[in-house]
């Protein structure tokens, strides 16, 4: 399993939110690139960036930004916030991103997965939110009456490279993951990436207990704050 840093941009700034409220953002850099370097520096494998502004406009908002940090770092890079299209895809993947991850645009327009799919096999992923099981969709301010666990069946068959559970209702606050979330997942018909909530090493344990379907776990405040060491993390869980 690997531990995955996040890169979470508002503003053009790092910053990590509390249970996705864009106006609850604790801002931990002006430099993305240069966070983006450290994180590398520290032995990560790969990078999450989500552009947070996108996810909730629609459409890219900090992609100058994201391009930067493309350009900063060698390991892969992980993109995802407000692509809904075949040309915001194109153009990320043209500027270095190793996959895109498609969120709102999973719930809205089934076909843009499937031509995704079709046209970049194994480099898309599917980013399934929830809050008490249920599906959230557009930066996290809507929440819609679909069990998450039931959504993902859908995907039976697509050359996806991964579904990223987050669980917005734990993501930020430092309290541990929702495993009982995770375990509903189990049924997802291709490999999770687990987000929202991972505070501690016993918690990427737990979660990779959870079976060979979790290759990932993406872990953004407790790195920044101080709570998670990079290197012993992945050392915990290799």
């Amino acid at each position: 399993m690997i531990v995955i840093p996040a890169i979470d941009l508002k503003d053009g700034r790092c910053v990590r939110l509390r249970q996705g409220q864009m106006e609850d953002e604790t801002v931990y850099s002006n430099d993305p690139p240069g966070l983006a370097q450290q994180w590398e520096s520290q032995g990560a494998q790969l990078l999450h960036v989500v552009d947070l502004n996108g996810a909730v406009d629609g459409e890219p908002r900090n992609q100058r930004g994201i391009e930067a940090i493309l350009k900063a770092v060698r390991i892969p890079v992980h993109v995802g916030g407000g692509i809904r299209d075949l040309p915001t895809i194109e153009n990320y993947f043209s500027a270095g991103a190793a996959r895109v991850v498609l969120g709102t645009a999973v719930f809205e327009n089934l076909k843009l997965l499937e031509d995704a799919c079709t046209r970049f096999p194994g480099r898309v992923i599917a980013g399934v939110d929830a809050k008490n099981g249920k599906l959230a969709i557009r930066g996290w301010t809507e929440i819609m009456d679909q069990e998450a666990s039931e959504f993902v069946t859908r995907f039976k068959g697509l050359p996806l490279h991964a579904v990223i559970y987050t669980d917005i209702s734990h993501d930020g606050m430092l309290t541990g993951p929702n495993l009982e979330g995770l375990r509903r997942m189990a049924g997802c018909p291709v490999p999770l990436i687990a987000s929202g909530g991972i505070t501690r090493v016993e918690d990427l344990r737990q979660i990779r207990a959870l079976g060979a379907m979790l290759i990932g776990a993406i872990v953004g405040k407790a790195l920044y704050e101080g709570l998670m060491d990079l290197r012993a993390a992945m050392a915990a869980v290799a």
